[in-house]
């Protein structure tokens, strides 16, 4: 909103300072200084709401040294990091770019699955909470919508770049920004890390059986980003078990994934970096910026001992928006490298689950390659604080975020 009120400003009354809001870097600060001062300062008084609404963690006996003490701790929190990330988009993002309404309606429609599913836990004592297949369905609409939109929606494009093109030239001449990139296209081609030439289209998937399939491509995309959203968000689930772990991974790989952001929306350096250039996505660096914000800002309250969890209100949500932001810059063949922690917490429980149901099948009980699923309880039932547990996993998060972005030149 304050975009288009600056704009005005400038346009009508050459109001001194309005030009910075044409930058992504200047709004992109703001809203992340503003994501932070909500989650930190409002986030107590949601806390202290939640404590008084009795909304508070009922804790399942595990075994896991700790674990009574965090019975009644306010869970919900996710709610914190909803709003410090909408307020600050919805006052520096432009809110006519498609790929900010995506993430507005990721936020929202995983948040309420979240809040809903915590909301049955908490106040109907149900301790299952939302059934799983409702979950799923969530998770699959909102693939389906991500999908359809990315395929379908004009303003969703890519320009590659002609050969031989001066990128000085380009930008030297205002207006002319156009002039050294072929039009801007419909794609379905995304990047593949540590491959020279590294573009993959989806097409080709059925291309092969017959060139004219091309038209059909959407039903091989669709299907892939619905599994990509309900893998990320399940993800993020499965690693909100200890405190602090959840948010600060996220907000490890948020940051990542807005240099990508920034970078394939910048005709200069996506042109220098030979990253895929595509218009408008730049934008989406402000909400990122807001949503990295709003995690840190959690922490503030969620570092060991949590005085509040973010329960699938956050976790949910912070799936789901990791999912949409990788495949808006068609980076989701990097998801298995930047979001390595919930790449690892999800196949150590499919590794567990498969492999007690084929033991207890052929030996007649069930046998563990951990002590406990996910991986950060088998590291707290070999008698590992969490924190230090925590710590160490952030670490290896930043460690995948280094390659992940020497991606963007090792290929």
């Amino acid at each position: 909103m304050l975009y288009y009120l600056f704009q005005y400003l400038e346009n009508e009354y050459q109001f001194p300072g309005a030009s910075l809001f044409q930058f992504i870097t200047f709004r992109a600060a703001m809203a992340i200084i503003l994501s932070l001062l909500i989650s930190t300062i409002y986030g107590k008084r949601i806390i202290n709401f939640l404590r008084k609404k009795q909304m508070g963690e009922s804790i399942r006996e595990l075994g896991l040294e700790g674990q009574a003490e965090k019975a009644g701790t306010p869970t919900m929190g996710g709610i914190i990091i909803i709003l410090a990330t909408l307020v600050p988009a919805l006052l520096f993002a432009k809110l006519d770019n498609i790929y900010i309404i995506l993430l507005i309606i990721t936020t929202l429609w995983m948040g309420v699955i979240g809040f809903t599913d915590d909301y049955l836990k908490i106040k109907k004592k149900d301790k299952e909470g939302l059934a799983g297949k409702f979950k799923v369905i969530g998770q699959v609409g909102l693939g389906l919508l991500i999908g359809c939109t990315m395929y379908f929606h004009d303003d969703i494009t890519i320009k590659e770049e002609k050969i031989g093109a001066d990128i000085e030239q380009v930008v030297s001449a205002e207006g002319e920004e156009q002039s050294d990139f072929n039009p801007a296209i419909k794609s379905t081609k995304t990047t593949l890390p540590f491959i020279k030439n590294n573009e993959f289209d989806y097409s080709s998937l059925i291309t092969w059986i017959n060139p004219d399939l091309g038209k059909y491509a959407w039903l091989v995309f669709i299907p892939i980003v619905i599994i990509i959203v309900t893998a990320v968000s399940n993800g993020a689930n499965l690693t909100d078990g200890i405190d602090g772990l959840a948010a600060g991974s996220s907000a490890i790989i948020v940051l990542t994934l807005a240099l990508f952001a920034w970078v394939s929306g910048n005709i200069v350096f996506s042109d220098y970096l030979n990253v895929m250039y595509i218009p408008n996505s730049g934008e989406m660096t402000i909400y990122i910026a807001a949503f990295a914000g709003a995690l840190v800002g959690f922490l503030w309250y969620n570092t060991y001992p949590a005085q509040v969890f973010m329960g699938d209100t956050g976790s949910l949500t912070i799936g789901g928006i990791i999912a949409v932001i990788a495949i808006a810059i068609r980076k989701e063949f990097l998801i298995p490298i930047v979001c390595g922690i919930f790449f690892i917490e999800i196949v150590s429980v499919m590794l567990q689950v498969s492999w007690f149901k084929y033991t207890r099948k052929k030996y007649g009980e069930g046998r563990r390659i951990f002590l406990m699923s996910p991986l950060h309880h088998h590291y707290q039932k070999k008698g590992i604080h969490e924190s230090k547990i925590v710590a160490r996993f952030w670490i290896i998060g930043i460690f995948l975020a280094i390659i992940a972005v020497i991606t963007l030149k090792v290929r």
